[in-house]
């Protein structure tokens, strides 16, 4: 999974990215899904089936929004990979091993350094002073670099990949598949591409919705017509 970019990927926060790998999703998919019910099918689409996408997001009958399929590779930094993997349902992931190949030394340094204020499920994010946050990038960058060293002595002394890779931090980036149904995509979207989620991972879930958007975008607008409710 090489980093020159192709065309149908986002380039998201300093190092990562989002690229649509392979899909098979449609808004035409989702009609002929639920039409089948009808032993009916359609081979373009009408006015009249978009109208039948609003009314099954609206009225949330969601299985026919499970027969599509996006599959994306993406780099993202440890703690945003452990955000993601906790939503399973419609979703599977393959993640580079640290087990069984070396660790690169890509670590990911935020550009926006922000103060928490509030109290726990009501905080808001303000940014720091500029003093602190170079402070804070400094600091970043140079415990990774720390710890990335001591990985390659361990390394270097035989000590395995699996152990050796426990000291690396949480900004370490990672590559791994991931690959969902259109339904799930929604749900997904809809948590994370929303301002309480945290920023990082909205970016990753924005660069996904616009595939959505790209592929399926009856679905997509009937998704923001239903509050970014996914059906």
């Amino acid at each position: 999974m090489a980093d020159v970019l192709p065309e149908n990927a986002v380039r998201v926060l300093d190092h990562g990215y989002l690229h649509l790998d392979g899909a098979l999703a449609s808004d035409l998919a989702v009609v002929n899904g639920a039409r089948v019910s009808f032993n009916q099918e359609a081979e373009e689409m009408t006015e009249r089936d978009a109208g039948l996408i609003r009314f099954l997001v609206r009225e949330r009958h969601g299985s026919p929004f499970e027969h599509g399929y996006f599959r994306f590779v993406v780099k993202a930094p440890l703690f945003v990979v452990r955000e993601h993997h906790r939503h399973r349902a419609g979703h599977a992931y393959n993640e580079w091993s640290g087990r069984y190949s070396k660790m690169e030394p890509e670590f990911y340094v935020p550009d926006n350094v922000r103060t928490q204020v509030g109290k726990p499920g009501a905080y808001t994010f303000e940014p720091v002073d500029e003093d602190v946050r170079a402070m804070a990038r400094r600091e970043i960058e140079e415990t990774a670099a720390r710890a990335y060293a001591a990985y390659e002595r361990m390394l270097e002394q035989g000590v395995a990949k699996e152990v050796a890779r426990t000291v690396l931090p949480l900004c370490t980036y990672t590559k791994y598949y991931w690959s969902c149904n259109p339904r799930s995509l929604m749900h997904f979207c809809g948590l994370r591409n929303h301002e309480n989620a945290q920023l990082e991972i909205r970016e990753y879930a924005a660069a996904a919705e616009s595939f959505l958007e790209r592929l399926m975008p009856i679905t997509h607008a009937a998704f923001l017509e239903n509050g970014r409710r996914s059906p």
